[in-house]
């Protein structure tokens, strides 16, 4: 049975949270792994040397942190703050014994990821932009979105970062950025406004980060274009909430029906109802799925990218 479910790397299993690292292994990869946008995010870096580095905007102001195998250290204005909130960070206050399998495929993966922890990064901007570029578009679209905005509006990481590494541009930057700029980063007008409108009252979102998950997400989705599906992308890493499932997702509730009960057609009403005895606990479970790369096969082509750029 074990070998049935044998972890492999696919866009499943990313997608979940799963980035290799050669030398401080699964535990750090797991735990950080849902903050990555895509292999070439300019705001996250894993080193062949088993390091992870993080360009940060934190209250204070950018900063970047550096975590391996000799420890973290931190560098920039924002350097004491990421240094305090490194341990939640790291899923120190996360409770992975509060999670009780009941199928044998959350069984065997819940056992195979150990290291597994639920980060809490306390930031929501950070989340919550590249939770918006993600909406109603593919992966790489969004991955490519992010990464063009970040490079040409953001700042290079503070610290002996390694190159390509920058910090995400502050709030009244991101309502400075000219309509042309959005399209030539193939974002959409209706995504723009939405960051644009959430980036002017960015200190009432932050303020999330310490509020318990279903009050934070109410407070997100007061900002017009921004429903469940984004609240919970963000939430769960801004806040660590182990709970928050994503609904309105075009896959998810397909892999969570498949793995759960053969069922490839489940809706979110279907998901909930198969995560509900995992209540308290139903995020890590759809990520447990995720991980354990068992999908349906697929029936249809991938969808072509747009490229509004080009238009």
């Amino acid at each position: 049975m074990a070998g049935r479910f044998a972890p492999r790397s696919t866009r499943t299993t990313v997608r979940g949270g799963h980035i290799v690292l050669p030398v401080t292994g699964d535990a750090l990869g797991l735990t950080l792994g849902p903050l990555r946008r895509g292999p070439a995010d300019p705001t996250f870096r894993a080193t062949p040397d088993g390091s992870v580095w993080r360009a940060s905007r934190t209250p204070d102001g950018p900063g970047t942190v550096r975590i391996g195998t000799d420890g973290a250290e931190a560098w920039g204005p924002g350097r004491e703050w990421l240094l305090e909130a490194l341990p939640a960070l790291l899923g120190a206050e996360d409770d992975p014994t509060a999670f009780v399998p009941r199928h044998k495929l959350l069984l065997v993966t819940h056992r195979r990821r150990p290291g597994l922890r639920l980060t809490r990064t306390g930031l929501v901007l950070e989340s919550l932009i590249p939770s918006v570029l993600e909406q109603k578009v593919t992966t790489n679209e969004a991955y490519g979105s992010w990464r063009t905005l970040v490079r040409k509006f953001g700042e290079p990481a503070p610290g002996p970062a390694p190159d390509g590494l920058y910090v995400m541009p502050d709030a009244r930057a991101w309502t400075q950025i000219p309509s042309w700029e959005w399209h030539r980063a193939n974002v959409d007008g209706k995504r723009s406004a939405t960051i644009v409108r959430a980036a002017r009252v960015a200190a009432r979102l932050e303020e999330a980060a310490h509020m318990d998950p279903p009050a934070a997400r109410k407070r997100l989705e007061l900002i017009p274009g921004i429903g469940p599906w984004t609240s919970a992308e963000t939430i769960q890493r801004s806040n660590g909430a182990p709970d928050e499932v994503t609904t309105g997702d075009l896959h998810l509730p397909g892999i969570v029906g498949w793995a759960l009960a053969g069922d490839r057609t489940a809706d979110d009403e279907a998901m909930l109802e198969l995560l509900a005895p995992y209540a308290g606990q139903r995020h890590r479970a759809a990520r447990l799925i995720l991980l354990s790369g068992r999908v349906p096969p697929r029936r249809a082509p991938r969808r072509t990218p747009g490229n509004i750029a080009a238009l």
